[in-house]
C-alpha cells in the first residue's frame, strides 16, 4: 500500500512547483469552507434549510437539469448526424462531467427566483406527505379529488382528471421521466444554462458553428414544447376554478383537500375564494408562523372548529409549528372581526413588483 502511494506522488517529488500550486490550491480551499463555516454558524435558525429541505431541492434541481440536458443532447446529436456532422454528434453524446455541477459551480443555481421557487415547492410537498391522513366521513367512500373527477358538470371532471395526471408528471419528474414542469420563465433560463453547458463539453474544432447552431434549435424545441399550463400549480387552480366552492361548502372541502394529504388542492381553494395568487397562499400555508393564513381562514368566515381543525393538521405536518401557540391564539383569531381580516389581507393583492419595491425601500431604511 505504501509502495502504492510513493507512486501516485511520484510527479510532485519530481515537480515541486506542481506541489507549491497543490497546497495553495488546498489553502485556499480551506478558507473558503471556513468562511461558508462562519456564515452557516451565524445563521438564524429560522432561516436554515433543514436536510430534509435540502435534499428535496437536490433531487428536484438534478431531475430537471437530466431531463432538460437528455432532450437538448439528443435532439441536437439528430440534428449534426442529420446535417453530416457524425463527429460533432458523437462527442456531444460522450460521458462528460455533469451538467449541474457545472451549472453550480458557474454560481447560475443561485438565481433568486430559482431557489425561491424549488425551496417554495419543497417545503410545500414536504409538508403535504406529513399531513395526517383522515379517513373518508364516510366508509369506501372515494377521495375528494376521486368525487370531482366524476363530477356531473364536465368541466369540473376534465380538471380534477388534469389535476391527477399533473400529480403523476411531478413525481414521474423525481422518478426520471423526462417532464420539465418549472415555471416558463425559469424553465427558459434554465434551458439556455443547460445548452451552453453542453456547449462546452466539445473542444475547441473549426465545425462548432454547426454546434451552436444544433444546440440553439434543440433548446429552441424544448422552450416550444413547455406548457406552463400543465404545472401541478396550474391544474389545481384550473380545478378550483372550476368548481367555484361555495362559502357554505369551503370549510369541508379544505378539511378534505387536508385529510387526503392534497395541500396543492387546498390552497388552489383557498386562492380562489380569497382572490390571491397560488404561490401567495402557497407561502402563507407553509409559514410556520401562521398569522397570515389564520386571518384568511377568519376572513373566509370559517368556524371555531374548521380553523382549528386546519391549524392541527398543519402544526403536525410542520415541525417548526408550535401548536401550543396557536391553540392560545384561537380566542384572538376569532375575535378579529371580518372586515379587519379582508384589510389586513389587502396588501397581498397589490401588485407584486410594487410590493417588491416597498419591500426594498423598507429593507433599505432598516
Amino acid at each position: 500500500m505504501a509502495s502504492n502511494l510513493r507512486d501516485m506522488d511520484d510527479g510532485i517529488h519530481r515537480d515541486p512547483g506542481l506541489l507549491i500550486a497543490r497546497a495553495a490550491a488546498a489553502d485556499l480551499r480551506g478558507r473558503a469552507r471556513l468562511a461558508t463555516a462562519i456564515d452557516d454558524f451565524f445563521l438564524a435558525s429560522d432561516g436554515r434549510l433543514d436536510d430534509r429541505i435540502r435534499a428535496s431541492i437536490q433531487q428536484t434541481l438534478a431531475a430537471l437539469v437530466a431531463t432538460i440536458e437528455a432532450g437538448i443532447a439528443t435532439h441536437a446529436a439528430r440534428l449534426l448526424l442529420a446535417r453530416d456532422a457524425v463527429p460533432l454528434a458523437t462527442a456531444l453524446q460522450q460521458p462528460a462531467p455533469s451538467v449541474l455541477d457545472r451549472l453550480s459551480d458557474a454560481g447560475l443555481l443561485r438565481d433568486s427566483d430559482l431557489m425561491a421557487e424549488l425551496i417554495a415547492r419543497a417545503r410545500h410537498d414536504l409538508t403535504a406527505a406529513a399531513l395526517p391522513a383522515e379517513a373518508p366521513s364516510q366508509a369506501d367512500a372515494p377521495s375528494l379529488l376521486a368525487r370531482l373527477a366524476s363530477h356531473s358538470d364536465g368541466v369540473v371532471a376534465s380538471a380534477a382528471n388534469a389535476l391527477f395526471a399533473a400529480e403523476g408528471r411531478r413525481h414521474g419528474l423525481l422518478d426520471g421521466v423526462a417532464q420539465s414542469d418549472l415555471p416558463a420563465e425559469l424553465h427558459h433560463r434554465l434551458v439556455w444554462w443547460v445548452a451552453a453547458a453542453l456547449r462546452e463539453r466539445i473542444p475547441v474544432r473549426d465545425d462548432l458553428a454547426a454546434l451552436d447552431r444544433a444546440l440553439a434549435e434543440a433548446a429552441v424545441r424544448s422552450l416550444t414544447a413547455h406548457d406552463e399550463g400543465e404545472r401541478l400549480e396550474a391544474a389545481a387552480m384550473r380545478l378550483a376554478a372550476a368548481y367555484d366552492a361555495g362559502a357554505g361548502e369551503l370549510p369541508d372541502l379544505l378539511l378534505e383537500a387536508l385529510g387526503d394529504r392534497r395541500l396543492a388542492l387546498f390552497t388552489a381553494l383557498l386562492a380562489q375564494a380569497t382572490g390571491l395568487g397560488y404561490e401567495q397562499v402557497r407561502a402563507l400555508t407553509t409559514d410556520p408562523d401562521g398569522a397570515l393564513l389564520w386571518l384568511m381562514l377568519r376572513a373566509l368566515e370559517l368556524d371555531r372548529t374548521a380553523i382549528a381543525r386546519i391549524g392541527l393538521a398543519l402544526c403536525e405536518a410542520d415541525p417548526r409549528r408550535d401548536l401550543e401557540a396557536f391553540a392560545a391564539s384561537l380566542d384572538s383569531i376569532m375575535a378579529v372581526p371580518i372586515d379587519d381580516a379582508w384589510a389586513a389581507l389587502a396588501p397581498l393583492k397589490l401588485h407584486p413588483d410594487y410590493r417588491a419595491a416597498l419591500a426594498a425601500l423598507a429593507g433599505a431604511r432598516t
